[in-house]
């Protein structure tokens, strides 16, 4: 059952991923990977969310299998932030390498922090 829970919020979070940074990228023509870096930080920001409910009581493992792991898993993207950085490199963008570099990694970890006590005052 987990793994269905898994497969069924990746098969959202992975088309919700690229609609989002196809409306983005559509929308900033600069060579920084806005729309990766959008999903990324929101992705964090409700991966906190989630597992402050967890932690707290109003969200079920299975809640977790499906929005955590699936929806966030298939969402958010690693991936695609180490090639788009290495883009950035090769292109001679090396500022706005070390911007997405920097900024992800920071403001991620702000995100899911901020989802985190955000559901400890929801739910705490």
């Amino acid at each position: 059952m987990t793994l269905l829970l898994v497969m069924v919020g990746a098969a959202v979070g992975a088309p919700s991923r690229w609609l989002l940074d196809q409306a983005i990228s559509a929308r900033n023509p600069r060579a920084f990977p806005l729309g990766t870096w959008t999903i990324n930080v929101t992705g964090s920001l409700l991966l906190g969310l989630v597992a402050a409910a967890y932690a707290l009581g109003p969200a079920s493992a299975a809640t977790v299998a499906l929005v955590g792991t699936g929806f966030c898993g298939g969402f958010t993207t690693f991936s695609t932030f180490g090639f788009e950085t290495i883009r950035l490199v090769e292109s001679g963008s090396s500022f706005e390498a070390g911007l997405n570099v920097v900024s992800s990694v920071v403001v991620g970890l702000l995100a899911a922090f901020a989802g985190w006590y955000v559901g400890q005052a929801l739910w705490g």
